[in-house]
């Protein structure tokens, strides 16, 4: 589903900035994969999945979605393969549109405008349903304003507005990062959830070890802009803190592990 060949990206080339932020990166994710990244600041996390989304375009490589060549392609037009939650919960939604009118528009996304866009009493009732699984009271609050909701309430409609059209490929940015950790962990399993019922191909950044382990099949470990671990199946399963920072100072040559990537 997606394929990063050679994924190479230069910031700032030709200045005493110069930065090579990924470093000949490939990756293929299979179709229904569910992939976590981890690394310290400035392995190359984020980088990458601007680089997916195409806020960023690549100094050298290819990038294909379901088998078609974005590499070159705008960000605005390759957000039709995409669900993308970001770490902020502000992003992602509309704060003085109503929860309904957000859901709407991530409903519609990928449609034609034409003078029929009133939202109908259908469309309301499957909003009602599929904010009624994560329990926060959300699918009696369609006429609220989203900028009123709590940081775990808007990443939650953020999470479903992102996945209501199954997309090619999900994109999660640390998108629990700045929320609490009984919110995050809430948060993460709703992911899971929504993962694993819509087989999503998903991509998920992360800066906690742990969570790293317990969630998806696979998992890349990234350093200096480069895969130092990847690991998958039985080998994930198997996995504990210890021994993926063994099998890290292993393969990078490197015992540079920050404390918040094993909290």
């Amino acid at each position: 589903m997606l394929k990063v060949e050679n994924a190479r990206i230069v910031f700032h080339p030709g200045t005493v900035n110069e930065t090579e932020a990924l470093r000949g990166i490939s990756l293929h994710l299979a179709p229904g994969e569910f992939v976590t990244v981890i690394g310290g600041n400035g392995a190359g996390k984020s980088t990458l999945l601007n680089c997916v989304s195409g806020a960023y375009f690549l100094t050298s490589g290819k990038i294909l979605i379901d088998g078609q060549d974005v590499t070159n392609v705008p960000e605005f037009k390759r957000a039709k393969y995409l669900g993308r939650v970001f770490q902020d919960p502000m992003m992602g939604t509309a704060g003085n549109m109503w929860i309904e009118e957000n859901l709407a528009l991530a409903f519609r996304r990928g449609q034609k405008r034409g003078l029929k866009w009133g939202i109908t009493n259908e469309e309301r009732e499957m909003f009602r349903e599929q904010l009624a699984q994560f329990d926060l009271g959300l699918e009696g609050r369609l006429s609220t304003k989203v900028k009123l909701l709590s940081g775990g309430q808007r990443q939650a409609l953020t999470l479903l507005m992102a996945t209501l059209v199954k997309p090619k490929l999900l994109l999660l940015d640390e998108h629990t990062a700045a929320l609490d950790p009984k919110t995050a962990k809430k948060v993460l399993e709703l992911s899971e959830q929504i993962i694993e019922r819509d087989h999503l191909t998903t991509l998920m950044v992360t800066h906690n070890m742990r969570d790293a382990i317990k969630y998806g099949n696979r998992l890349i470990m990234l350093h200096n802009g480069e895969i130092a671990v990847d690991v998958s199946g039985e080998e994930k399963k198997n996995l504990t803190v210890e021994s993926l920072i063994e099998k890290f100072s292993e393969a990078s040559g490197s015992d540079e592990v920050s404390d918040k990537l094993a909290l």
